[in-house]
């Protein structure tokens, strides 16, 4: 969803971009489905890396893109997000002196216990071009000595995708295959490891939900690692499926009055749709959807989330927009990189 708009732009523009798959995220639904659902070609390298631990997922993708890049030498990396295949992508592009692009740079929770933080770190200090999707991003390179001319505010590739194809979505209808009605329904995602890996936490997190859905029946796409903790036990009222392909779950999220998540583009996504969020983890950082959108940040502590749900679905958080959300980034991104190539 965040690099899609980019890959396309960059095409529309004559720019060749060869697309590299790695391989990390390969459940249907979470991958194939993607590329088919935002109009992506077929990636030019398919490098099947698959699933391992954070130390063995980064070696692999670290030597087999650095085979290619001995053989290819791109004029440019370009690299989004946070997950381990980014930062593996960096640490390449930087070991071999190839320029570095990272989009959606500068977000910081301030948690190095999350593998994402150390990622996005590692990634913004080893770039040549930082693209920003919100102010805080600015503030946080800025403070570790990022220069100026490097960071680039340009808004959310990933609202890029939202909005490209929220209509669709929509079309789809995908609650009715789910027997709920739209705006009578809330969305659960959890996946973290302090939500779901410590059976006495998720215990608590599934009692939680239980309370919830007395008031507001809740769907939950189960993510795999959570699957794998849960198994088939959901309360009364929770409706368990598989993880949902993009315009399904998009579809789900515009229509729903409220969403219960610990992700961090959910976190974005509800925000752009104005649709009310509530965050459990104890620190985001999107800070923005705070700020300016319909995110409310809920901690850990599943009586304390508890209470602000219900707290929500009686007075709905408002909010607005943030700037260069318009569905436009991904233009500003590739306006930058042109004027990069024509130094």
């Amino acid at each position: 969803m965040k690099m899609g708009p980019v890959v396309l732009e960059l095409t529309k523009r004559g720019l060749g971009p060869t697309l590299v798959h790695t391989g990390q995220h390969y459940d249907p639904n979470m991958n194939k489905v993607f590329f088919d659902e935002l109009g992506l070609p077929v990636p030019d390298v398919s490098l099947g890396i698959g699933s391992g631990s954070h130390a063995k997922q980064t070696g692999a993708v670290m030597v087999a893109l650095e085979e290619l890049w001995l053989a290819e030498r791109p004029e440019l990396v370009i690299v989004a997000g946070d997950v381990n295949s980014t930062a593996a992508a960096a640490l390449v592009a930087a070991k071999l002196t190839l320029p570095l692009a990272h989009v959606e740079a500068g977000l910081r929770s301030f948690d190095r216990t999350m593998p994402e933080e150390v990622n996005r770190i590692v990634t913004d200090v080893l770039s040549d071009l930082l693209f920003t999707t919100e102010p805080s991003g600015d503030e946080n390179l800025a403070r570790e000595g990022i220069a100026a001319d490097k960071i680039h505010r340009v808004g959310n590739c990933m609202i890029d995708s939202l909005l490209s194809h929220r209509a669709r979505a929509l079309a789809g209808e995908p609650w009715r295959a789910l027997g709920v009605q739209p705006g009578q329904y809330g969305v659960v995602t959890l996946h973290r490891p302090a939500n779901v890996d410590d059976d006495v936490s998720l215990a608590k997190t599934l009692q939680m939900l239980g309370t919830i859905a007395a008031e507001l029946p809740l769907v939950f796409p189960v993510h795999p690692r959570t699957r794998a903790k849960l198994g088939t036990a959901a309360p009364a009222g929770v409706l368990l499926v598989e993880p949902l392909p993009y315009l399904a779950f998009t579809g789900l999220l515009a229509k729903a009055a409220l969403v219960l998540t610990d992700s961090g583009g959910v976190q974005e996504e509800t925000t752009a749709l104005g649709v009310p969020c509530v965050t459990m983890r104890d620190n985001t950082e999107r800070p923005i959807t705070v700020s300016e959108g319909t995110n409310i940040l809920a901690g850990t502590d599943p009586t304390r989330v508890c209470a602000l749900v219900l707290a929500a679905l009686r007075s709905p958080k408002q909010g607005r927009i943030p700037a260069l959300w318009d569905g436009a980034a991904a233009g500003r991104v590739v306006d930058v990189i042109e004027h990069w190539r024509s130094r």
